[in-house]
């Protein structure tokens, strides 16, 4: 996680729903420091009309009280590796601070050498991504130039949803729902440029819970919080179905 700016349902909704299936979570950020998510989507006139619902508040101040938020590892440390883990988490959020993982040098190295240990079969490694959480493994890319997800089929946030809220909530907030400005691209253009092919995005103005499971790869990617509770409970089947297989 970046220190500031996730989204808290894409955050809170997997660390709670991990935990009941007696999952060993740790967080990791820049520095080793605390996160917090966006205050917008928590508190305030922002919350009650756009932000994250009465539960996913309760679950988000239980869970940064927790030892693991409390007590992130730093990814910027020379000996961090994820090798130790069997799944990788990157939520979103609208927040310009989220720009710290996105954009991140050390975070694109691990992913580069982590993602490659999730191809099916023989794979045994997950990494899921959700929203603006999809940027960082777009933006991880090797020697040559080659985003980690080239191959694979990938949703996030559709276009014409970030567009829409930005239009609806720009008088007001200005351009906050565009994490890279207001003239910047759609997250779903900057997605399917790292692809090899734009058949490859796969979306949906459905409302309803959403995501994408890769055929090559162990990754999942869902596209905004209404999805965050099928991505949990997907990655957990993903897991559960290793165990079948041995």
């Amino acid at each position: 996680m970046a220190d500031y700016g996730h989204d808290p349902t894409e955050t809170a909704a997997p660390y709670t729903i991990f935990k009941k299936a007696g999952y060993e979570i740790k967080f990791a950020t820049e520095a080793g420091n605390a996160p917090q998510c966006d205050k917008k989507m928590l508190e305030g006139v922002t919350q009650k009309i756009l932000g994250a619902k009465k539960e996913v508040v309760a679950m988000y101040r239980k869970m940064a009280l927790s030892n693991e938020m409390q007590h992130p590892l730093a990814w910027s440390d020379a000996s961090f590796s994820l090798d130790p883990f069997d799944v990788v988490v990157l939520p979103g959020g609208h927040d310009k601070g989220v720009r710290q993982i996105i954009d991140s040098a050390r975070v694109h190295e691990l992913m580069v050498d982590y993602f490659p240990k999730t191809r099916k079969p023989a794979g045994r490694k997950v990494v899921a991504a959700i929203c603006r959480g999809v940027l960082v493994l777009a933006n991880s890319k090797d020697g040559e130039g080659r985003s980690v997800i080239r191959e694979c089929l990938t949703t996030t946030l559709p276009a014409k949803m970030e567009q829409g809220v930005y239009l609806a909530t720009r008088p007001f907030l200005g351009d906050y729902y565009k994490t890279y400005g207001a003239g910047s691209d759609e997250i779903e253009k900057t997605v399917i440029k790292a692809l090899g092919h734009p058949a490859q995005f796969k979306s949906t103005l459905n409302p309803g819970g959403f995501f994408v499971e890769d055929e090559k790869y162990n990754y999942i990617s869902a596209r905004y919080p209404g999805d965050a509770y099928l991505f949990a409970e997907e990655i957990i089947k993903l897991i559960e179905s290793f165990n079948r297989i041995r």
